[in-house]
């Protein structure tokens, strides 16, 4: 063999080393990236999130139902005919706690070995339908109650409530639509 190729095989397998050893570097910082990108408490973030949807989002579900019925009540006495017809603020506000459930069974359902950036994720997608469904089932709440009283004095009011329901029930809607973006991002 000559001085050469003693050198170019020398300097191949230096190369080599060097590429084998640049490997297990990068492969080294990948599981430390990884398990620094998974603390054990990125799951907490997660499970706040879901709180917070169920745990908003139910107690105004729960307000627009008890208003809207109290309004019911008042009108039953006067059109009891009516009252069929009157329970579309209940069942409005209901589905303002179906969509908490929602989300929250969403994030529950992801939430083994979860990465930090996708626990906030999580977090920002129960924030956005908790508050969301909050105000909407206060709105639900205050125009269920006056609108199924004044359908009872005036049935041509009818419509503008329901739209106006509808108006209120969008409001939850948003945030669920955000969420379900934030979760499944």
């Amino acid at each position: 063999m000559t001085v050469t190729a003693i050198t170019d095989s020398l300097l191949e397998a230096h190369v080599q080393t060097r590429e084998n050893q640049r490997e297990e570097e990068e492969e080294r910082f990948n599981t430390l990236s990884e398990s620094n990108n998974r603390p054990e408490y990125a799951s907490f973030f997660a499970v706040m999130g879901a709180s917070a949807a169920v745990v908003c989002s139910a107690p105004r579900a729960a307000y627009g139902t008890v208003k809207s019925g109290a309004g019911i009540a008042a009108m039953s006495v006067m059109r009891p005919e009516l009252i069929m017809k009157s329970i579309i603020p209940v069942v409005m506000a209901g589905v303002i706690a179906i969509y908490g459930l929602v989300v929250a069974v969403l994030i529950a359902s992801s939430l083994n070995d979860i990465s930090l950036y996708r626990s906030c994720l999580q977090l920002s997608a129960g924030l956005s339908v908790g508050p969301s469904g909050l105000a909407a089932g206060f709105a639900i709440g205050i125009v269920g109650n006056a609108g199924v009283r004044a359908t009872a004095q005036q049935p041509r009011l009818f419509m503008g409530m329901i739209l106006t329901l509808i108006f209120a029930e969008v409001l939850s809607l948003y945030g669920l639509i955000v969420a379900l973006i934030l979760s499944t991002e």
